[in-house]
């Protein structure tokens, strides 16, 4: 799964945080519901806008950015 074909960063929305396809849904939103104990499911039916392949972009970024930042450390 390639992420970068999915999270967008663009400087004039939602304070230029990665989004979802130009949605202004962020990753950070996605991590969020997830962690709070929210299905893949539960999750799509409330936002039909987004499909799997969109949560899983979410988990792909955010494991690239913990690869990334450990590296730096």
């Amino acid at each position: 799964m390639d992420y970068r074909d999915i999270i967008t960063l663009e400087s004039g929305k939602r304070g230029g945080k990665p989004c979802i396809r130009g949605l202004r849904i962020t990753v950070y939103d996605v991590l969020g519901w997830l962690a709070d104990g929210m299905g893949e499911a539960e999750i799509l039916e409330d936002f039909p806008e987004l499909e799997e392949k969109d949560i899983r972009a979410c988990l792909a970024f955010a494991a690239n950015r913990e690869h990334c930042l450990s590296a730096i450390l």
